[in-house]
């Protein structure tokens, strides 16, 4: 799977499932990176065959409507969509 790292503080595990085409994942991409926070990321449209297909299947325990974008925090903390406030406040610590 092409994951990409962001270097950054770190916040623990902080992994976003985003789209290339969409821009409140842009937005969500461009707050964290604003924030200093190290963050992994995967767009989820540009993966092939079966990397898309097991990404798909780990979006979809955390997001089964399938919206974008997803950031999953520590394997435990779920935001979907661009939550600015939501997501301030989950890596703030």
């Amino acid at each position: 799977m092409a994951v990409e790292h962001v270097n950054g503080k770190n916040k623990g595990s902080v992994m976003l499932y985003a789209l290339s085409t969409c821009g409140w994942c842009a937005k969500t991409k461009d707050l964290l990176r604003q924030m200093g926070v190290a963050f992994d990321f995967v767009y989820v449209d540009l993966l092939e065959g079966q990397d898309q297909d097991d990404t798909i299947q780990t979006v979809e325990k955390w997001n089964p409507s399938g919206s974008f974008p997803i950031l999953v925090i520590n394997n435990s903390k779920c935001i979907i969509g661009f939550r600015e406030q939501e997501i301030r406040e989950a890596l703030s610590a």
